[in-house]
């Protein structure tokens, strides 16, 4: 009995102490680091025009691996889309008749460039680069942007309207009235975020911004911290809708800072929304919606109303999944 003992002592004594806090630790980081490891590389666009800029956008990216110029050349593809009413020159107008772009990018080490109100960029989201690039500064608009384009080589486009832009801006004198529309293409920025395999993150964002807006008008997307913003520490985020309402809460850099507090992509777009609601006015007239991306490649979208969806293309496939929503 005495030797049954010594031997069962001498077993425990030199055996791995395992408590199960630290079993349960452990375990909790490996699967967190493989469900991390799982969705990297990772593409994100709002709208269902964000498949085929997502479809670009990951053709670069598991190709050169430059989530930079993934998230680039993916927009310019909804830029130049003659269907889409909401971003490209082909977009409908301001009441004066004249389409004016906005765009911005950023990547996860502060590096950034917008474009706003600017006219016969065919690119304004690779003009946007050129300002992250090329200058000492963050934003350029309306002719000094467009001087600067020219100075870039980039060619001055005919400004004239779409024939379907025409049209519709035709139907619209009749009235002359604003009014938004919820979930209708006067409003549909396409924002786009992504991680790559290598864990560097980058955003874009590019619109033709309200129709019939006034003229001069600027709204969230070629403004860092409302539009988009970017940080490889901690995630990334982009917003669409109307951007008064996300200019208000610096939308995207709020989602941003809750992550780094330690919400999930999910609860930080869904605490943007809150905020959002409580600080406008007029609610019934405003759809705006946000989508959140971390550094593990988790990701969360919310909007005010129903209606708001959002691309995902990652390793084993491409979707485009119906956001959650408040109202």
């Amino acid at each position: 009995m005495s030797s049954r003992r010594l031997f069962l002592k001498k077993s425990l004594l030199s055996a791995p102490l395992i408590l199960p806090g630290v079993l349960g630790s452990a375990c909790a980081k490996t699967e967190e680091k493989e469900k991390g490891e799982h969705y990297k590389p990772l593409i994100l666009a709002t709208w269902e025009h964000g498949m085929a800029a997502n479809d670009k956008a990951w053709e670069v990216l598991t190709t050169t691996g430059d989530i930079v110029d993934a998230v680039e050349q993916g927009v310019m593809v909804t830029e130049l889309d003659l269907q889409n009413l909401s971003v490209g020159l082909q977009g409908l107008p301001d009441r004066e008749g004249i389409a004016t772009l906005d765009a911005s990018i950023m990547i996860g080490d502060g590096s950034c460039g917008s474009v706003g109100f600017v006219r016969q960029v065919k690119h304004p989201i690779s003009l946007a680069r050129k300002v992250m690039e090329e200058t000492p500064h963050v934003m350029l608009v309306g002719e000094g942007a467009r001087q600067f384009a020219v100075a870039q080589g980039f060619p001055m486009e005919e400004e004239v309207l779409s024939p379907k832009s025409e049209e519709l801006f035709q139907e619209w004198k009749k009235t002359s009235q604003y009014k938004p529309i919820i979930n209708i293409e006067n409003h549909d920025t396409i924002g786009m975020i992504g991680l790559g395999a290598d864990g560097k993150m980058a955003g874009s964002c590019t619109t033709s911004g309200l129709a019939y807006k006034m003229h001069g008008r600027v709204g969230d997307s070629p403004i860092i911290g409302a539009g988009l913003f970017v940080d490889d520490e901690v995630g990334a985020a982009t917003a669409t809708g109307l951007g008064e309402s996300i200019i208000r809460i610096c939308g995207s850099f709020l989602i941003v800072e809750l992550m780094r507090q330690g919400r999930t992509p999910q609860e930080a777009c869904e605490e943007a929304v809150r905020r959002l609601i409580a600080k406008n006015k007029n609610i019934d007239d405003i759809q705006a919606g946000f989508l959140a991306l971390n550094k593990e490649g988790e990701y969360g979208a919310y909007s005010v109303r129903q209606g708001f969806n959002y691309a995902r293309h990652q390793n084993g496939g491409r979707d485009l999944i119906d956001s959650k929503f408040k109202l």
